[in-house]
């Protein structure tokens, strides 16, 4: 066999599997660090031996493991103190033999992620550390979502680790009081998940592809595990609510639709009624939060396909709302677009002027995309080319870039 195929496999099976096998690398020796090390020596281990001996029939099962043995030497070579060696070692061979296993989280994935969300870690890495232990993302991936620098994020992703090894955080499946302490961190992971999946529509990019399913899918696990949380029940609205909408997100020919120029017979209806059943359901709980907003914002758009025109009133006051809950730069700048198409476009830019303080819009294209269009309406064509041409610097997806320029070459026409 060739080593084109063979890596071809391995790569699969690292998207495919990743979370699953660091989590079931992780839950005994507690060491997240290590039992990514594990795995990374088990792939190379791969790509040197399948070509030569044939793939194995479950390359899955063969990787673990491979790992495992690299974590018992691990261990050994670092000559741990008196019986932790031997504990270490112990417990991945209990492991590896399947007992001790305790499956409450219906994923192992799920269940790698309530414990990298453990409260003996800093708030701002739990949900970048999750990203990292399940799926694998690198830091600039994970930087460029929380809006951090990439050195800064590996920094924190560093520290987390060491701290979860040094103060031998457990591995143990949080009780059901505990859960709810966690959620948070665990909903922006997976929105995270889902928001890079959809960044790639086609699926051009091999480690994007099929996230927003995988972010869809981690969702509804969520809700089967704690289906009276409200925010659990908002956060699955609010992707079911985006995904219905990917079939209109682009032409024939692949060109970018922005949103109130998308043909609304392509929404999914299926999905549609789906997510405003969940959205129903939180709202009853008479606690509103994040995940809920977005969604009921989501859900005003929806309602272009019943009405044919956009309730710009109700998403600003949404809007509004979001960012005083969460202080979010991304949603004032949505408010800032909201209230240009309430008042004029001078009153959105003043909006965004004050946006524009917070120092992770300065090279955040969405701000300057959103900057460039009201300039245009406002009459003011040489500043909206200049932002412009800074979102299209930014911009890394081929269509949307295409779209921008075309609308600043409008500008000089």
């Amino acid at each position: 066999m060739s080593s084109a195929p063979a890596a071809a496999l391995a790569e699969t099976v690292a998207r495919r599997s990743y979370g699953r096998l660091v989590a079931l690398l992780a839950a005994r020796s507690g060491d997240i660090a290590g039992a990514e090390d594990a795995l990374a020596d088990a792939f190379a281990a791969a790509l040197e031996h399948w070509p030569a001996g044939g793939v194995p029939a479950n390359p899955e099962a063969w990787l673990l493991t491979t790992a495992r043995r690299r974590q018992i030497d691990a261990a050994r070579r670092a000559k741990l103190r008196g019986e932790k060696a031997n504990e270490v070692i112990h417990h991945i061979e209990t492991l590896a033999s399947g007992q001790g296993e305790r499956h409450v989280i219906p994923d192992e994935r799920l269940r790698l992620m309530f414990a990298c969300a453990h409260p003996a870690l800093d708030v701002s890495v739990r949900a970048p550390l999750i990203l990292q232990a399940t799926l694998g993302f690198d830091a600039g991936a994970i930087a460029s979502a929380f809006l951090v620098s990439p050195a800064a994020m590996s920094q924190r992703l560093v520290r987390a680790k060491l701290k979860i090894k040094q103060a031998r955080i457990p591995f143990s499946i949080p009780e059901p009081d505990e859960l709810p302490g966690r959620l948070d961190a665990v909903l922006e992971a997976v929105y995270a998940v889902y928001a890079e999946g959809w960044a790639d529509p086609e699926g051009a990019q091999a480690r994007e592809r099929n996230l927003s399913g995988e972010g869809i899918w981690l969702g509804r696990l969520l809700v089967s595990l704690l289906p009276d949380e409200p925010e659990v029940l908002g956060l699955l609205s609010l992707m079911l609510h985006a995904e219905a909408r990917r079939e209109a997100r682009r032409g024939r020919s692949g060109d970018y639709i922005p949103l109130e120029q998308q043909d609304t017979s392509l929404w999914n209806a299926v999905l549609i009624e789906e997510a405003e059943a969940l959205l129903a359901e939180a709202g009853r709980s008479g606690r509103i939060g994040r995940y809920q907003l977005e969604a009921a914002l989501q859900s005003a758009h929806a309602h272009r396909r019943i009405c044919a025109t956009t309730d710009w009133a109700a998403i600003a006051t949404l809007y509004e709302a979001l960012v005083l809950l969460t202080a979010s730069p991304v949603a004032a700048i949505n408010h800032a677009v909201a209230l240009a198409r309430l008042d004029g476009p001078e009153a959105g830019l003043a909006a965004l002027d004050e946006v524009v303080r917070d120092r992770r819009i300065a090279d955040y294209q969405p701000y300057w995309a959103a900057r460039a269009d009201l300039l245009a309406r406002a009459a003011r064509p040489q500043d909206a080319r200049d932002a412009y041409s800074r979102a299209i610097g930014l911009e890394s997806d081929p269509a949307i870039r295409r779209y921008l320029q075309r609308r600043q070459a409008d500008l000089g026409a």
